[in-house]
């Protein structure tokens, strides 16, 4: 389960993959699997008609904007366009958003919340990466907090988060954190999942910033 393809498997126009087999990958269904590609087609028409999810695209159905910069657009477009080819494929799109179904498996929530904060695709979260990650959380809920509330936030995550004491965060210690703050893994799960329609979904993910949650 996750976002990247299966070796050997081709990647094709959307809908020219399985459904049964996108399916036995992921937490879907495969009517689920064909309900998300009636969505999936809605999504890649919605703004440039070419078949594939854009950036812009993604960040209207994710946040109802699509312009303006986004730190969570651009990691969830980065994370879900897995070939970086600058475009969502179905499959891509399918494997990706299986993380945030309800009955997906918390170590890979946890594993992909980690990508999320990776800024930089080192392996660790830096303690630039994780102030701009609450700065960027704070930015989405349109609140304000001084630079010495968010320097205190980031010192105390870092505080007890970074065991090793080496100013970085490994995937070991994320998940020893995550188990000991579980409200960080809120917004890895879509609870509408569990019961997809071809309605167009609202697919804001709610980015409280409370001190608690960091």
């Amino acid at each position: 389960m996750g976002c990247k393809f299966s070796k050997g498997q081709a990647r094709h126009r959307p809908g020219s993959e399985n459904f049964t087999i996108l399916a036995s990958e992921t937490s879907f269904t495969v009517s689920e699997v064909e309900s998300l590609y009636e969505l999936y087609e809605k999504l890649s028409s919605s703004i440039v008609k070419d078949g594939f999810i854009q950036k812009e695209e993604l960040q209207l159905a994710l946040f109802r904007n699509s312009t303006g910069q986004s730190l969570f657009a651009d990691r969830m477009f980065d994370l879900f366009d897995v070939d970086q080819n600058g475009q969502i494929e179905f499959g891509e799109f399918v494997r990706c958003l299986s993380v945030f179904h309800p009955k997906t498996p918390e170590p890979v929530k946890i594993k992909y919340a980690f990508k999320l904060y990776d800024l930089r695709h080192t392996g660790y979260i830096e303690r630039e990466e994780l102030k701009e990650m609450v700065l960027a959380i704070l930015k989405e809920s349109d609140l304000t907090l001084s630079v010495d509330v968010v320097e205190t936030i980031v010192d105390k995550t870092f505080l007890e988060a970074d065991t090793k004491s080496d100013g970085r965060i490994d995937e070991e210690e994320w998940k020893e954190y995550v188990g000991k703050n579980p409200s960080l893994l809120k917004n890895m799960t879509l609870p509408y999942l569990m019961d997809i329609t071809l309605a167009f979904p609202s697919f804001v993910i709610n980015t409280q910033a409370e001190e608690s949650q960091l």
